[in-house]
């Protein structure tokens, strides 16, 4: 589903070039949950990014579903973040001023949806993460659990095959970041959607089928999730 093929990323600051991303290569399939791990400035967000179409390679290729998304232009990276991929952040991005259902109705309104389909896909997500009973509470009025419960039913809301969670428990308290990730294990455990997710959280990452430790923006080691029992 996302195969990546020796991608690169190289920052130049002034007379330094620094090089965030060092010739990576992975497959991860349709279904799957795939971790990243390991400490900070050591390429997992620039990663997830680059398959986000955020930022741009300086070498090397990322396939989004059989596509070569190397190519893509600017439209086509909307139109792949409109169709094929949902992102999750750690900051929630909510707008202020709508409520939970309006925030999760409003990538179906933009991408031209209209009518009682985006009333009735917007009201199945919320049921999905378990927030009907707050549909018409705005952000400010919700705890950061329930901020990202939404997120995540926002991101879901146009049926995305591949999910891109990046810190999504990070501004959450032990018991939420616990709720969120049994929630997103679940959508792949439905074989809905291939799930990468980055995270500092030990912890986080015995959610997914494997987890991938990165360093100096290199992958430097896979392991099962068993392997990480007891790490904090």
């Amino acid at each position: 589903m996302v195969t990546l093929v020796q991608l690169s990323k190289t920052y130049v600051r002034g007379e330094t070039t620094v090089a965030a991303l060092r010739d990576v290569s992975l497959e991860v399939g349709r279904g799957e949950f795939c971790a990243f791990v390991g400490p900070s400035g050591c390429g997992k967000s620039t990663l997830l990014g680059l398959v986000a179409g955020l930022d741009h390679p300086t070498s090397g290729d990322i396939l989004l579903d059989g596509r070569r998304a190397t190519t893509f232009t600017s439209n086509d990276w909307t139109v792949a973040r409109r169709d094929v991929i949902g992102i999750v952040f750690q900051a929630f991005h909510l707008v202020p001023g709508l409520t939970a259902v309006e925030n999760v109705a409003l990538p179906l309104l933009l991408r031209g949806d209209r009518g009682s389909t985006v009333a009735r896909r917007a009201e199945e997500v919320l049921e999905m993460v378990s927030m009907t009973h707050r549909r018409h509470h705005r952000p400010g009025e919700l705890s950061g659990g329930e901020q990202q419960r939404v997120a995540i039913a926002r991101a879901l809301a146009h049926r995305p095959k591949v999910l891109l969670a990046d810190e999504p428990t990070g501004n959450l308290d032990s018991h939420q970041g616990t709720d969120i990730m049994a929630l997103i294990r679940s959508l792949t455990k439905a074989g809905e959607v291939t799930v990468l997710l980055v995270t500092h959280s030990q912890s986080a990452a015995q959610s997914a089928d494997y987890v991938w430790t990165m360093q100096d923006g290199r992958l430097v080691s896979r392991t099962t999730p068993s392997a990480l029992a007891g790490v904090a």
